[in-house]
């Protein structure tokens, strides 16, 4: 088993930047991969980036590349959203969740993580 938490979300205004956390326990060894997801009222849980647990291959949805970094500190069990320029529009909730089964980074599609923080609110004012 694999528990995540997240943390870091907040209100914040256009332009501003946050950074989310997720720190894993249990049984991270069985990690493939780490996804942040983001769900908006009304609208499906869609994948906004995913890191390979080496940290050597990354996904970015369109709609946040080069805004967004993730990373991730496998000392720690942590991984890492780094949120900036933030606009309205990115006002969610989002989830950190882990890939013990090896598609999920390839595939960005939410069945593949298997494991799913309790998600943290992210607002973003005009």
């Amino acid at each position: 088993q694999v528990q995540l938490v997240e943390s870091g979300g907040g209100l914040v205004q256009a332009g501003d930047s946050l950074r989310l956390s997720c720190t894993t326990s249990g049984r991270t060894f069985s990690i493939a991969a780490m996804g942040w997801f983001r769900q908006a009222p009304g609208k499906e849980r869609n994948i906004v980036a995913a890191i390979s647990w080496s940290g050597k291959r990354l996904y970015y949805a369109n709609s946040v590349k080069g805004r967004f970094t993730i990373s991730r500190d496998n000392a720690k069990n942590t991984v890492y959203l780094q949120m900036n320029s933030l606009k309205p529009e990115d006002t969610a909730v989002y989830y950190c969740a882990a890939d013990t089964v090896g598609y999920g980074l390839g595939s960005g599609r939410v069945s593949d993580f298997g494991s799913w923080g309790q998600g943290t609110q992210v607002t973003v004012s005009s």
